[in-house]
C-alpha cells in the first residue's frame, strides 16, 4: 500500500506535543510494511537534524517552509482580507488559512494526479485544506480528526471559559458549519473518543466513522520504581493550549490554596512547553512552580505524589492522561480529563479518582496524600490499562486496517 501522509505539523521528534506523538506513531507503524509518502511543514524550531532523522521513517519526505505569522503580516493579513469578513465568506477558520502553502498544494495536487498512492491521509483536521473533493470519487480520503474544533468551541462558550466569548460566540454557527462540510470531502473519519464520534454523527456524515484512541511510548513512560511520598501535585501538557491554561489556573487558584489549607507543605508543578504570560503569573502564588520545557516529563510524573488533569473543554482522549498512568502515577481528573477511559464503575478496577468540582478535587486530593494503599492500587491499574489497550503497536494496527479496507473497498 502508498500512503500520501499530510501533517502541517512536523511530527518529529514526537515529545513536542500530542499532534506529533499521534502523527509519528501511525507515521512510524505503517513505514513497516507500507510505502509513506509524508508532506509537512517545519518552521524556526526544526533543524536540519530533526528533517534528515524523520527521512529515515519515511519512504519519500516533503518539507516546505511554514508560512510566516508574524504580528506584521497577521496586520497586513487582517487588513488585506478582513480576516472575519473571509472566515464567513469561504468558511474557513483563519487558524487553518494561516497554515496553508500554496506550493505545498501544488505538490500534493502532483502526488494525487499521478495516481501513484493508493490512500490519503490528513493528520489532524487542519490539514483538510489540502484535500480535493473531488478525490474521494476515485481515491479514499482519510480524516484523523484528533478532536472536533467545533465540540471544544462549543464547550468553551457553554462553560465560559473562552479566551474572547463574544467572539467565540459569534463564531460557533460558523465553525459548526465549516466542519460538518469538510466531513463530505473524506470517505472516512478517525476520532479518539466515543463522546467525539458523537459529535461528528450530529452532523450527519455519511464517511465511515472510526474510533482509535491515542497510545502511549512506554520506553519514554517507564512505571516509577517507587512512591515518593510528600504533598507534591503536577500538571503537564503545553502551556500556550487554551484548555490547558483554563485547567492550570482553575487549579492553582481556586483549588490548590483550599487543599494548602489542610497540608501546608503542598507544591504544585505546571510542567509544560510555551506558558504563556497568564501560565506564568502563577509562580507568584505559593508553592506553584512554572517549568516550561523540561528534558522528560516522565521525571516530573514519577516525582509527583498526584497527577491532576483538571480539565473543564476539550474533547478527545488527553494523552497527559494516559502518560500519567502508564508513569504510575495516580490520577485525579475531570470527566473532560477522564474522557473515553474507563476508571471507575462496578465492572472495572479503581485507576484514577473522577473529580470536577472544586470540593471534589480536594477531597480527592487529600485521600491520596493520605493513602499510600490507594495510590498503589491506582498506580497498578493505571498502567495496567494503559499497557492492554493504548499500545501504539495495537492502535497502528487498527488504522493500517482502516486503511487497507478502504483500498480494497475501491471500486
Amino acid at each position: 500500500m502508498k500512503i500520501l501522509m499530510i501533517s502541517t505539523t512536523f511530527p518529529y521528534p514526537p515529545s513536542r506535543g500530542g499532534t506529533q506523538v499521534r502523527t509519528f506513531n501511525f507515521m512510524k507503524y505503517l513505514s513497516q510494511k507500507h510505502a509513506v509518502t509524508l508532506v509537512t511543514q517545519s518552521g524556526e524550531e526544526v533543524g536540519d537534524r530533526e528533517i534528515e532523522q524523520l527521512r529515515g521513517c519515511v519512504s519519500e519526505l516533503r518539507v516546505f517552509r511554514r508560512p510566516k505569522n508574524s504580528p506584521e503580516n497577521r496586520l497586513k493579513l487582517f487588513k488585506k482580507l478582513q480576516r472575519f469578513g473571509r472566515f464567513i465568506q469561504t468558511g474557513i477558520p483563519p487558524s487553518v488559512l494561516s497554515s496553508y502553502s500554496i506550493e505545498m498544494q501544488e505538490a500534493i495536487d502532483a502526488y494525487a494526479s499521478d495516481r501513484a498512492h493508493d490512500v490519503v491521509t490528513c493528520e489532524h483536521s487542519v490539514n483538510e485544506i489540502y484535500v480535493r473533493p473531488e478525490w474521494c470519487d476515485r481515491l479514499p480520503t482519510v480524516a484523523n480528526i484528533h478532536s472536533s474544533i467545533y465540540g471544544t468551541y462549543r464547550q468553551q462558550v457553554e462553560t465560559s471559559t473562552s479566551e474572547k466569548p463574544l467572539r467565540d460566540r459569534v463564531q460557533l454557527p460558523l465553525i459548526r458549519r465549516y466542519e460538518r462540510g469538510y466531513c463530505r470531502k473524506f470517505s472516512a473519519l478517525v476520532v479518539t473518543t466515543e463522546d467525539d464520534a458523537r459529535q461528528f454523527r450530529e452532523f450527519g456524515t455519511e464517511a465511515r466513522l472510526e474510533i482509535i484512541a491515542n497510545g502511549v511510548d512506554f520506553d519514554e513512560f517507564t512505571p516509577r520504581e517507587r512512591d515518593p511520598g510528600g504533598y507534591r501535585i503536577v500538571f503537564i501538557g503545553a502551556m500556550d493550549n487554551l484548555p490547558n491554561i483554563d485547567a492550570a489556573r482553575f487549579f492553582a487558584l481556586e483549588v490548590l490554596p483550599l487543599v494548602q489549607i489542610r497540608y501546608p507543605e503542598t507544591t504544585f508543578e505546571i510542567a509544560g512547553a510555551r506558558p504563556v504570560p497568564s501560565v506564568l503569573e502563577l509562580q507568584n502564588l505559593r508553592g506553584v512552580t512554572v517549568t516550561g520545557t523540561v528534558p522528560a516529563i516522565a521525571d516530573y510524573l514519577h516525582q509527583a505524589t498526584v497527577c491532576v488533569v483538571p480539565m473543564r473543554t476539550g474533547y478527545g482522549i488527553k494523552n497527559k492522561t494516559l502518560q500519567a498512568m502508564a508513569a504510575g502515577t495516580p490520577v485525579v481528573a475531570s470527566d473532560r480529563g477522564l474522557e473515553g477511559l474507563k476508571v471507575d464503575g462496578s465492572e472495572v478496577p479503581l485507576r484514577a479518582l473522577r473529580a470536577n468540582q472544586v470540593n471534589e478535587y480536594v477531597y480527592a486530593v487529600g485521600r491520596l496524600f493520605e493513602d499510600r494503599r490507594l495510590r498503589e492500587q491506582l498506580s497498578r491499574q493505571g498502567r495496567k490499562m494503559v499497557e492492554r489497550e493504548y499500545n501504539w503497536e495495537i492502535l497502528g494496527r487498527r488504522y493500517e486496517q482502516l486503511l487497507l479496507e478502504l483500498v480494497e473497498s475501491r471500486p
